[in-house]
């Protein structure tokens, strides 16, 4: 099949609700492989020459020094051929071998004294569970609140311990969320940042998410000009979209290897931009300024494309007058990074790029407790709290 021929058909298939055969058939052209034949019916099924399965299995990577660890923004990994598959992670050295993780225990995932509870919010627009970290200090005064969008096939404890945000959230005395995506509204527990159903205000997947936001505010005492929102790749795109649908209620956001509000519509786009960047993405919020944002990317991330991290700063940056300062600097036996400052005309920082050399599709300076996390930093989580706490709705 021709690309062209390959995108209609995916796309008549994602329509029919088969993702699994869309995904197999983009997957192969953004891949370079031939695609197979044209599909034919079988039983009123798609039949395609092989059995395709989705691995949705929160499978630990072996991390390389030259990739770390590698999971799709929206999980689309067919599993045909297991040996294939293995040939191809060893020629690129991401190493996935379905090795075991030992089971979290409470100290990988909250501090002594300080409580990590489960909670429920629904509304007309479905439910989710979703996990509170409180501070061992909390006394009724009111507290900042980050909230955290784990990535594909994690679990709130994971995407906890991964980051150690609960560990740095407690040294600041800040509340932390973390909302929980089920495998019943994606089968790989991925936010559905690529649906445009999902990237509305008071509908969809962002409605819940500030839902579960208010309902934090309104049980605890929580400083409402000092409210977050960060993720990691199908979670840091769900962050992106939470920062410009609800410029009113986040003060800043924080989006680690993922990609710009509006990059896709569709799981044909979704896939493009997370191959290669998507197209020009459309400033949801209009003429209105950006929110606060901090990115943070590999430039060897083979799973979302670094050119991602630079589009949020694009849309961010057409709606403002910005001041550029450019740092380098290396971790001590670990990563060298470029970090690209963009101020406003008093000097405020309002939009942060680190571009960590050498790093992959992982959480920068994250603990190895967690899934897809690289060690040798820079520190992610602790940059990230840093920067929005330098920011509040009063001050906009």
């Amino acid at each position: 099949m021709l690309n062209q021929d390959i995108i209609r058909e995916a796309t008549r298939l994602t329509r029919a609700g088969l993702l699994v055969e869309a995904t197999a058939l983009l997957q192969r052209m953004l891949s370079g492989q031939n695609a197979p034949d044209a599909p034919s019916r079988a039983g009123g099924r798609i039949a395609l020459r092989e059995p395709l399965i989705i691995d949705a299995e929160a499978n630990a990577v072996e991390a390389t020094d030259s990739h770390p660890q590698s999971r799709p923004a929206i999980s689309a990994q067919p599993r045909t051929l297991r040996a294939s598959l293995d040939r191809k992670e060893r020629r690129s050295g991401i190493g996935l071998r379905g090795l075991k993780r030992s089971p979290l225990s409470t100290p990988d995932i909250v501090p002594e004294g300080a409580r990590f509870i489960e909670g429920t919010y629904s509304s007309a627009a479905g439910s989710r569970a979703h996990r509170l970290f409180i501070p061992s200090r909390y006394q009724e005064r009111p507290l900042p609140l980050i909230v955290m969008l784990h990535g594909c096939t994690q679990s709130p404890d994971d995407f906890a311990a991964g980051t150690r945000m609960n560990f740095i959230a407690e040294e600041q005395n800040c509340f932390v969320v973390y909302p929980a995506q089920p495998s019943h509204a994606n089968h790989a527990k991925c936010w559905n940042w690529f649906r445009s159903a999902d990237q509305q205000r008071g509908r969809g997947e962002p409605s819940l998410i500030a839902g579960i936001t208010r309902q934090i505010m309104d049980d605890y005492s929580i400083d409402r000009t000092r409210v977050y929102v960060g993720g990691l790749s199908a979670g840091a795109a769900a962050a992106a979209i939470m920062g410009a649908t609800y410029d009113d209620l986040y003060a800043a956001i924080g989006i680690h290897s993922g990609l710009a509000c509006g990059v896709a519509t569709d799981l044909p786009s979704a896939l493009v931009a997370m191959r290669q960047g998507g197209s020009s993405p459309k400033a949801i919020s209009g003429d209105r300024p950006s929110v606060p944002t901090i990115v943070f990317h590999g430039d060897r991330d083979t799973t979302v494309h670094p050119n991602n991290g630079g589009q949020i700063l694009d849309q961010s940056v057409s709606t403002m007058r910005t001041q550029k300062q450019v740092h380098r600097g290396q971790v001590p036996g670990g990563h060298s990074y470029t970090r690209t400052i963009l101020s406003d005309a008093t000097g405020r920082g309002m939009l942060e790029h680190w571009n960590i050399h050498g790093a992959g599709h992982a959480w920068s300076g994250g603990s190895p407790a967690g899934s897809y996390t690289d060690p040798r930093g820079p520190d992610a989580t602790r940059e990230m709290l840093r920067f929005f706490l330098e920011h509040s709705l009063s001050e906009e």
